[in-house]
């Protein structure tokens, strides 16, 4: 079974390389004079990128099942079997954990329940993110439920021609409501339970506040904001209904005052992080960043970076500024404290190495974890040559057997930690160069 593995691997990557060195015209674009045959290509590429999903959804199915019964050989309780394999997924694929976990769950659901939905996506009828989506639609239904509607939906390719996602998810949860009304409202329920406010990054230095609630609650806040930014239009705001509105569920939520400018949204005290080079402050034009607790750095402009610096100290509000050190070569070596506990400062200091993003490759996560690269019990000592800023969820992975880490560094290099999992694969992540250099 290794010799069949092993030549699918060689057969894709002389596939891909063929791929890559193909016929080329003019600065290494595919010659334009069969526009006909190019639309052929697309759609074959297409079909093969499917057919692909389906392949890495049937081989992360065996390595999960491998790696299950090798920790049952090994004696490893039940509730930890399993433990890392989304994590070495995710790292084969390029993706995040929480990316790998799901699609190990779709890998797992579709050889398991839903084989019409494989089979479909093996003969490009349907692309991986419409399998993914009729997954999460079924979840909620029992295995005979989901194994009919997958045959409903997916038995006969010919019904999926012409049939858009939108249209695709209309009938998986007609399909899903008939079969089982009270899965949905279970499933209803537990979304209900689920509610939340989260906050990430929008381009130029904005950011989306979502509120995921029940649909009446979210209808009644929005109309309540309507309302009442319509009311002050009425009374001869300035401002469009848009600004009203989002300023309105500032000052409800923080109690600021409202400034009713349309050029400038209420100004509020709320800690912010803003690293930036000596060269910036003085004038310069590197970019700075911008970092939060639990929230996705941004990227400031060099000129927005000094207007926020100045707005802070002019306003009165409580502003320090601290040093980073930088070795010759780019790397940050060190930094000032305010305070006098050393294991506080560092883990600053690590989660500002690493911009506030989780040091894992392809993981999108904030930093939740100061984390020793090697562990104290092979001997890994607190310092900041060893330590890392991780996500929770990596941090946790990285503990299971056969996981391990080590630091690639000569004094004064920028930071790079290569990760090996337990099947032996070797993965590295190297620290992002601090504001106001273009590489580390």
């Amino acid at each position: 079974m290794a010799a069949v593995v092993t030549t699918l691997v060689q057969e894709v990557q002389a596939l891909r390389a063929r791929l890559l060195a193909g016929e080329r015209g003019q600065a290494g674009r595919l010659p334009a004079a069969d526009p006909a045959g190019l639309i052929d290509l697309i759609t074959a590429l297409e079909e093969l990128k499917s057919a692909s999903c389906a392949a890495q959804a049937e081989a992360a199915t065996s390595f999960d099942a491998a790696r299950r019964s090798q920790a049952a050989a090994a004696g490893v309780p039940a509730s930890r079997r399993g433990v890392g394999v989304a994590n070495e997924v995710a790292l084969a694929r390029r993706e995040s954990p929480h990316r790998g976990q799901a699609l190990l769950g779709m890998a797992k659901a579709l050889s398991a329940e839903m084989p019409h939905t494989l089979d479909r996506l093996r003969d490009g009828s349907l692309s991986e993110f419409r399998a993914m989506l009729l997954v999460r639609e079924s979840a909620c239904l029992e295995v005979e439920h989901r194994i009919l509607l997958d045959k409903e939906l997916c038995a006969d390719p010919a019904c999926l021609i012409g049939v858009g996602t939108r249209e695709l998810m209309v009938l998986a949860r007609r399909l899903v409501a008939e079969l089982d009304p009270a899965a949905v409202v279970r499933r209803a329920r537990k979304a209900e339970v689920d509610r939340t406010v989260t906050v990430r990054p929008a381009p130029d230095t904005m950011g989306y506040l979502t509120g995921l609630m029940p649909v009446a609650q979210a209808v009644s806040a929005y109309a309540s904001l309507r309302k009442a930014a319509e009311a002050a239009r009425a009374a001869g705001d300035p401002r469009s209904l848009g600004q009203l509105m989002a300023d309105l569920l500032l000052t409800r939520l923080t109690g600021v005052a409202d400034t009713g400018s349309a050029d400038s949204a209420p100004a509020v005290p709320v800690a912010l992080t803003i690293t930036l080079s000596d060269e910036t402050l003085a004038g310069g034009h590197a970019a700075a960043d911008l970092t939060a607790p639990g929230v996705a750095p941004e990227v400031l402009p060099a000129e927005i970076a000094r207007l926020l610096a100045g707005r802070a100290l002019e306003s009165g509000v409580a502003a320090w500024f601290r040093r980073l050190y930088l070795s010759p070569q780019g790397a940050l070596v060190a930094m000032t404290s305010r305070q006098r506990t050393f294991p506080n400062g560092m883990a600053e200091f690590l989660c500002q190495r690493g911009i506030g993003i989780c040091a894992t490759p392809y993981c999108d996560a904030p930093v939740r974890h100061a984390d020793h690269i090697v562990g104290a019990e092979y001997g890994g000592q607190t310092s900041l040559q060893n330590g890392q800023g991780l996500c929770a969820a990596c941090n946790y992975a990285k503990q299971a057997a056969g996981w391990f880490q080590q630091p690639l560094r000569a004094p004064g290099e920028p930071l790079q930690v290569e990760t090996i999992t337990p099947t032996g694969h070797r993965y590295n992540a190297r620290a992002p160069a601090p504001p106001g250099r273009i590489s580390a």
